[in-house]
């Protein structure tokens, strides 16, 4: 009988080249199908929420295969991380409604993405933080975040290449913290997001933070549509999906 399974995997990026399967690259999706393959006998089809660029980390990516497999569902989690590499896991396992996607099905995904400030860079923050030396106002960027939130078109926080038919997307909170000390954390929470979005928009909260952006100009950059007007793009190591809602 054909079982529809439900995996949350957490995996670091660093060395992937993103979720989706690649020709010239280790990806996260063909990683995990081959050890599904394995374990199953099977060839498998493994549909995931997000593709995440290469770099990039997930606490909580969600994705979903079909089986004819006699494995009990929950025990997917316990036979796949014996195969899997160190830095790829399946957190849990479970079996889903047949009409499940992990894609199509998703209401919302948050995001966090970390920046490490100070004198110099911490070693065990290197994989996961953006690095700033100068020490960034977290009161001003969460003053600017809350711009953020709401529908917006955000045709000025997509990267070149995006290939989104319309640009307007709705975020539903934008919070800005203090992790550890000297690290600031950037959560973001939307139905939807642009190509590089998030890390477009954490660099413009960093640059409203070392004051090469004012807090209350956020909604004429968002409205005035102009790329150049925000942050920079911030390096995909200190981006991580955190959880997707169903």
């Amino acid at each position: 009988m054909m079982k529809n399974i439900k995996l949350i995997t957490q995996y670091d990026g660093t060395d992937f080249c993103g979720w989706q399967c690649q020709d010239n690259g280790r990806s996260v999706q063909q990683t995990l199908q081959d050890a599904i393959s394995q374990l199953t006998g099977e060839k498998i089809t493994l549909y995931g929420c997000s593709r995440t660029d290469a770099g990039v980390h997930a606490a909580g990516h969600v994705s979903n295969f079909r089986t004819e497999s006699n494995i009990p569902p929950e025990r997917f989690s316990y036979a796949l991380n014996v195969l899997l590499p160190q830095d790829l896991k399946v957190l849990t396992s479970c079996e889903a409604p047949e009409d499940f996607n992990a894609r199509f099905k998703a209401k919302s995904k948050r995001y966090r993405y970390c920046i490490q400030y100070g004198i110099s860079p911490q070693a065990l923050w290197n994989r996961y933080a953006y690095y700033s030396p100068k020490a960034p106002d977290i009161e001003k960027m969460q003053q600017a975040a809350h711009a953020f939130v709401g529908e917006h078109d955000f045709r000025g926080f997509q990267a070149s290449g995006g290939t989104a038919k319309s640009t307007v997307r709705r975020i539903l909170s934008c919070e800005v913290s203090q992790i550890s000390p000297n690290v600031v954390a950037i959560d973001i929470e939307g139905t939807g997001f642009l190509y590089n979005m998030v890390r477009i928009i954490a660099g413009t909260l960093l640059f409203v933070g070392i004051g090469k952006i004012s807090a209350d100009s956020i909604s004429d950059i968002i409205a005035s549509g102009s790329r150049k007007r925000g942050g920079k793009t911030l390096t995909p190591c200190g981006l991580m999906l955190m959880e997707v809602k169903y």
